[in-house]
């Protein structure tokens, strides 16, 4: 802690010099120009920065004159109030096309010379329409309202000016500037800077679950250089002004200042900010104040509602709606025409006609008489019932038990709800791997240090067993948990006197009750924690506790020093470059102490490093302990340091072991103990003196090493066994991603533990050195940009200033640079380089996911001059991100390469056969991963996307010139070869074996392809392969190539990812689908729709969005249909009526029978329809890609549906026009058969159009029919005055008691509906469909298998014995089988 606080005097001293750059001021007692500028007019502060001052504090006159503008806490997520809701949802409603057009309808027909109806009945559809959707809006805001309600009053500690101390005070009473103070458990009431934590380190963890899904705590810092550190914060001793950005939504970004009385300014980041909606986690107390409020707050600005995209079935039908509009234009101006020429024609009518109106005015009037008659030629209804199909389509979606994860217990999520058809139509799919098709569980496999390759074949091995084990369990997968997460939960309260209920402490009382219901789960959850050690590797670190010296030259097995080094260092940059969070069930929280010594004494320290005595090579000198050990210390673990091996000729003298007596040898036993090393006293032989048995015991131990194979076998065993019972409490890891969780264990199988973490030091078990308080100095996150992080951190024995770096081989390797000096140095560094990169390829050629550690040893003042820089970029409001991105790339240069991982990533269950279905359905399948070429290769192999007769097509270029020259080559070997590869699977089976080329392309040549000039060629090139694999590829790439692909090829995509790298992809796709896995839930929140596995997208897109999109567009073509057939009933009438406008119906039936009659059918229709079952779906992928090439919902299936609309309304109207003809009847009686002939149709129409008929179908058509005919009697037994001028009383009554009106009705039925019969028998005999091909298929089958029994029981008949067919239940047996 002393020298941290030196540094950071240090650092002060050093800005102080500086006081007019970026944001740091001049020193104490002389405030420059800007400061007493901001103190004098805070108003200045406008437009990107905001100032706060504390509420009730010493600026009092500031703090008014800043917050008057600023939002109090209360929040209002309501659209509408009591006063406002009728005309404000009124206002909104007519926004819509739909409604002004119904109030267009309306206010027309109050014109006196074009009034069709009642002006009553023509307000009947749109107060309907209004009605219905306010009562939706209103309890839709209701219920938010509510939650409103609820949040607001909830309540917080506040700090009261006046009583001089915290008060109860809701939510909506807090205001900017207000400090408040919260517990355990409770949530964080607006954005608020840290100013205390009870933690003595000033640390405080929370959970932001309710922001971005992920229940791992993350850490939170308070203030620096507060006044009072470390004290709780008051208004008598808070006199700061804070400066700060403007509310954004950038959940991971903030910038600002806080000043100081005494012009000294402060950086401020994320890390200070606790944000809204989070939970307070395993900390007592905190206190901060407010910066941002209510709807300010980050979480605010990001809550947005339902995502809305338009699906391209709604786009086409825009289109259509406006060939109606065509139509009925058509319609209007021809009755306009007909009846100006029917008034000039009737000279002398012996009926009465207005002569006064011109004929062409009168013709103008009729138009708009024509408009209101025939009004629901508009399908504009259809748009609301599209809207209530699409939701009871999402209803069966998100309740399909198929879909539905039992481990996670989690269900599809349909965010968008508005685009299911689109999943039909799906052409591409374009997949993230790590946990999209992986289980992002990461095991760590196989490692390599020193050049030096450790298998790990008993991690191996056990993998392979659990594999199997999984596979027998239950006759299905079992998806992994993490233990830490899940036993964190319950800890979480342990520690806290204040609780509130959460899902979590929900969660945490269940967990007894899962463990029992799941008896698989403990084996699972433990599972990525179990790492079996290495033997060679374990037999390495045992000489860190051994009393034998190393032979100089690491001969015969003996580890060099330096390898000892490099190992050390290795696992304490897996245990230590991390965000991870430790906790146990009993200490939430570990604290890392002031000052610890790490080993017993300084003579225990020298007796360690004697071990090292000899030099790495033979020919090399040691480095003699003279001194202190710590300079020894520095010594030793600075040669990582490029630069820092300093090779002599090798001197003439020993080590001084003299002052190691009986004393030290006793602590060379408990030190063998502690990494559980056998020794003479376990092996049963007596104790002596040091001196009398150090040369026998050394030949014996090195003996013993070389000759028992089963002595590394037994370390580990015993390691194993030590580190279970190292400590009474175990260990929790919350890590941000599983490959820091991985990374940890493995350093923690190895004894290399990590006990703690506090923002300034971090708590390590080293293997026989004990406990280690290492200075943690900076962390530098991991990003998209460097796919790196690093921590600097003061080496705890060797003191000096030490960079750990871990990221990506890609990038790791181009910064490591070999030692300068000696030549043999640079050949022993390059001999590692070269290993190290042998074995990265293998790795992933082995599909793991490799990366690389490094380490970076800094001087003194190689440091302050960087720390300079990174202070300065911390504390820039303006371009903070390019300022950090410079200060870390400017620190991670000439790395030391340690050594690589090999963590292990399974593929989730199903994925092969997911990924084989989906191309069989036609569906081209991208990859687009930031793992290497060979590892994403290997998963390709894995998953089936790449087979053993595919060609791969590999393009890794160095130039863009190459990058052309390559992609026109490989167009003409694909066009070349694709002859030879199609014929055979033309006459193959399905295509699912068939051959064909498989484009990969690395990150940097993937840039060059997505540029303009080669942008056209890559797209050529990856059409005609059967899949593309696009590695090293970041978060923009991804979206560049999903958008490039959908914008040129014109088709529909889908996106599939799992983690915040592949939101954009997700955002730009038509479809975006996120997997709830172990990254977050930024890609769920940014989806469409959200699914636990990647196995699920074959019976979401092959069922339901068959289904989805079938149904509506069968429901949309019905829907235009029956509006068209029953409109032109009334157009052809016109003919007889002198194109006044008349109709043959009462008007009451006329609205009502679209509205009420033949409305619910097509609606049970859309969602229940079901043209090929879900289990032939699933077999026969290939039906999928059928439906997309046979769209049912295309521009002539349109005219198709239009035609036969208006031969059916010809029939409809002629057959009784004939019948009647000559009699005497009236008009409302003439149409009394055509309107009962025209429900029977429609219905029936359906009936034929309908794949599958249940009783819930048949319960709505006969309804419909029946609310007809129940209506119209009664209305023809009571109504005298309903419908002037006519009159219908008892008109209906008479017809049906006639049998001419059911004569009538069942001949116009059977003639309007036989054409579409006979239609529709020809066209499936000549083209059959794909469904009755594979019905067909399977009767000819089933008729061949009979037949092949039959023949083959006459020829094997024998007495008493059974007829094969017997064991096929759905074969009938022949007669001549059967034996009497």
């Amino acid at each position: 802690m002393e020298r941290l606080h030196w540094v950071q005097h240090r650092c002060r001293q050093l800005l102080a010099g500086n006081s007019r750059r970026g944001w740091y001021s001049a020193p104490d007692g002389l405030p420059n120009k800007s400061s007493l500028e901001a103190h004098s007019s805070p108003q200045r502060v406008s437009g990107k920065r905001r100032t706060v001052f504390a509420h009730h504090g010493p600026h009092q006159q500031e703090y008014e004159a800043v917050s008057k503008c600023y939002k109090g806490n209360a929040i209002r997520t309501t659209k509408y109030s009591l006063l406002t809701f009728i005309p404000m949802n009124l206002f909104q409603q007519f926004h819509r096309a739909a409604n002004l057009y119904f109030l267009f309808l309306a206010l027309l027909n109050w014109v006196p010379v074009v009034e069709a109806f009642q002006k009553e009945i023509t307000m009947i559809p749109l107060l309907v329409v209004l009605t219905v959707i306010a009562i939706k809006d209103a309890l839709e805001d209701y219920r938010r309202y509510l939650f409103d309600k609820k949040v607001n009053n909830n309540v917080v500690r506040v700090f009261c000016g006046k009583q001089k101390a915290y008060i109860e005070q809701h939510w909506k009473d807090v205001r900017v500037g207000d400090f408040v103070r919260l517990s355990c458990n409770e949530i964080i009431p607006a954005d608020m800077l840290l100013l205390y934590s009870s933690d003595p380190r000033g640390v405080c963890y929370i959970e932001t679950a309710n922001l971005d899904g992920e229940t791992n705590l993350k850490q939170r810092q308070v203030v620096l250089d507060l006044p009072l550190q470390g004290e709780e914060v008051t208004l008598e001793s808070f006199h700061s002004r804070i400066e700060c950005e403007n509310p954004n939504n950038d959940l991971s970004r903030f910038r600002g200042y806080m000043e100081h009385p005494n012009g000294v300014r402060v950086g401020l980041h994320n890390s200070n900010l606790l944000l809204r909606s989070c939970t307070i986690r395993n900390t007592e107390t905190v206190v901060g104040i407010v910066v941002y409020a209510g709807h300010e707050t980050k979480a605010m600005m990001n809550n947005s509602g339902p995502r809305y995209k338009r699906s391209q079935l709604e786009k086409r039908l825009n289109t259509d709606v406006l060939w109606c509009v065509v139509l009925l234009i058509i319609m209007c101006l021809t009755a306009a025409v007909g009846h100006s020429l029917w008034l000039n024609s009737r000279k002398h009518p012996v009926y009465e006609v207005d002569g006064e109106t011109p004929p062409a005015l009168a013709g103008f009037y009729v138009f708009w008489t024509m408009i209101i008659v025939l009004q629901v030629l508009i399908p504009i209804s259809l748009y609301v019932s599209i809207e209530i199909v699409k939701l009871g389509q999402i209803y069966f979606i998100h309740n399909d038990l198929a879909l539905y994860n039992e481990q996670l217990d989690s269900r599809i999520q349909c965010r968008a709800l508005n685009i299911t058809e689109d999943l039909g139509q799906i052409q591409y799919l374009f997949s993230d791997k790590t946990g999209t098709l992986t289980e992002n569980k990461m095991v760590f496999r196989r490692c390599s240090i020193y050049g030096v390759e450790y298998p790990h074949e008993e991690n191996a091995r056990r993998l392979e067993v659990y594999e199997a084990e999984k596979n027998e369990a239950s006759g299905r997968s079992v998806t992994l948990k993490s233990g830490c997460s899940r036993k964190s939960l319950s800890c979480r309260s342990l520690s806290c006197n204040h609780s509130s209920m959460s899902l979590h402490t929900l969660t945490a009382e269940s967990e007894e009750e899962d463990q029992l219901s799941n008896p698989i789960q403990p084996r699972t959850s433990a599972f990525a924690k179990e790492v079996v050690p290495d033997p060679e590797l374990v037999r390495k670190l045992s000489w860190l506790c051994s009393p034998v010296l190393p032979l100089s030259d690491g001969s015969s097995g003996t580890p060099s020093s330096l390898e000892l080094t490099y190992i050390t260092d290795f696992f304490l940059a897996l245990a230590i470059c991390n965000s991870v969070v430790v906790s146990s069930p009993s200490q939430p929280r570990h604290v890392v102490p002031e000052a610890r010594t790490p080993l017993k004494s300084l003579e225990e320290i020298k007796l360690m490093f004697q071990r090292f005595s000899f030099s790495p090579f033979s020919a090399l000198s040691p480095p003699q302990i003279r001194g202190s050990p710590r300079s020894f210390t520095s010594r030793l673990f600075s040669r990582g340091k490029t630069g820092s091996f300093n090779f002599s000729p090798p001197p003439n003298s020993t080590t001084d072991t003299s002052d190691s007596g009986g004393e030290s040898n006793q602590e060379n036993y408990n030190l063998r103990r502690k990494l559980d090393l056998p020794s003479r006293e376990d092996r049963g032989e007596d104790g002596g003196d040091a001196g009398e048995t150090d040369d026998r015991e050394t030949e014996y131990d090195i003996k013993d090493l070389k000759t028992n194979p089963e002595g590394a076998r037994q370390d580990v065993e015993e390691l194993s066994r030590d580190s279970e019972s190292d400590s009474d409490d175990e260990l929790l890891y919350e890590a941000e991603s599983p490959d820091e969780a991985a990374l940890v264990h493995a350093a923690q199988a190895y004894r290399c533990t990590l006990r703690g973490r506090s923002a300034e030091s971090l708590l390590v078990d080293l293997p026989g050195i004990g406990s280690l308080a290492v200075q943690l100095l900076h962390i530098l996150p991991f990003d998209s940009n460097r796919k790196r992080m690093s921590v600097v951190v003061r080496h705890p024995l060797s003191g000096q200033v030490v960079v750990y770096t871990k990221g990506a081989d890609s990038v790791i390797m181009d910064l490591t640079e070999s030692p300068k000096g000696a030549e043999q140095a640079q050949e022993i560094y390059s001999h590692i380089r070269g290993q190290t990169q042998k074995h990265l390829d293998s790795y992933a050629r082995d599909g793991l996911r490799t990366l690389c550690i490094a380490k970076k040893v800094l001087e003194e003042e190689e440091y302050e001059v960087w720390l300079k820089r990174q202070l300065l970029a911390e504390s820039s409001i303006e371009n903070r991100e390019e300022l950090l991105l410079d200060s870390a790339q400017r620190l991670e240069t000439n790395l030391t390469l340690l050594g690589t991982t090999g963590i292990l990533d399974r593929l989730q269950e199903e994925v092969p056969e997911t990924i084989e279905a989906l191309q069989r359905a036609g569906i081209k399948v991208w990859v687009l991963t930031g793992d290497k070429m060979e590892t994403a290769i290997n998963i390709a192999y894995a998953c089936k996307l790449l087979r053993p007769n595919d060609q791969l097509l590999t393009v890794a270029c160095e130039s863009k010139d190459t990058c052309a020259a390559l992609l026109e080559e490989l167009k003409l070997e694909v066009q070349r070869g694709e002859d030879s590869l199609t014929e055979p699977s033309a006459a193959g089976n399905h295509g699912q074996s068939s051959s064909g080329f498989i484009l990969v392309i690395d990150g940097r040549t993937l840039d060059w392809a997505l540029q303009e000039e080669l942008s056209n060629d890559f797209v050529e090139l990856s059409c005609q392969c059967k899949a593309v694999i696009c590695c090293r590829s970041t978060p923009l790439q991804k979206s560049q190539v999903v958008r490039l692909v959908r914008d040129q090829l014109g088709i529909m995509t889908l996106a599939v990812g799992d983690g915040a790298n592949d939101v954009s992809m997700i955002q730009v796709a038509d479809v975006g689908i996120g997997i709830s896995g172990q990254e977050g839930m930024q890609a769920v929140m940014s989806s469409d729709f959200a699914i636990s596995r990647f196995k699920h997208l074959s019976k979401l897109l092959l069922v339901h969005g068959r289904w989805c999109y079938s149904r509506l567009a069968n429901m949309i073509l019905y829907f235009i249909y029956k509006n068209i057939m029953y409109v032109n009933l009334l157009f052809w009438y016109q003919f007889f009526c002198g194109f006044s406008g008349s109709v043959m119906s009462n008007s009451w039936v006329l609205i009502l029978f679209n509205l009420i009659f033949t409305s619910i059918p097509p609606l049970v229709y859309g969602i229940l329809d079901q043209d090929i079952p879900a289990d032939t779906l699933m077999e026969q992928p290939e039906l999928y890609q059928a439906a997309q090439s046979s769209k049912v919902y295309v521009p002539h299936m349109f005219w198709i549906s239009v035609l036969d609309a208006f031969y059916q309304s010809l029939i409809c109207f002629f057959v009784p026009y004939f019948a009647f003809a000559g009699s005497d009847v009236g008009e409302l009686s003439f149409g009394s058969p055509i309107n009962a002939s025209a429900l029977f149709i429609i219905l029936l129409h359906q009936v034929i159009e309908s794949n599958t008929l249940t009783w819930i179908h048949m319960l709505v058509l006969v309804l419909s029919a029946a609310s007809y005919f129940g209506f119209v009697l009664l209305f023809s037994l009571f109504c005298v005055t309903c419908s002037p001028p006519t009159n219908p009383l008892g008109v209906e009554t008479l017809q049906m008691s006639q049998p001419l009106f059911y004569i009538i009705c069942a001949l116009t039925t059977v003639v309007a509906l036989i054409p579409r019969l006979l239609c529709r028998a020809l066209y499936n005999t000549l083209h059959p469909s794909a469904v009755l091909r594979l019905a067909q298929r399977d009767k000819a089958d089933s008729e061949s298998y009979h037949r092949r029994m039959q023949r083959w029981n006459l020829s094997h008949s024998r007495v008493n014995r059974l007829p094969v067919c017997a064991d096929n239940p759905g074969l009938e047996p022949s007669s001549a089988s059967v034996v009497s």
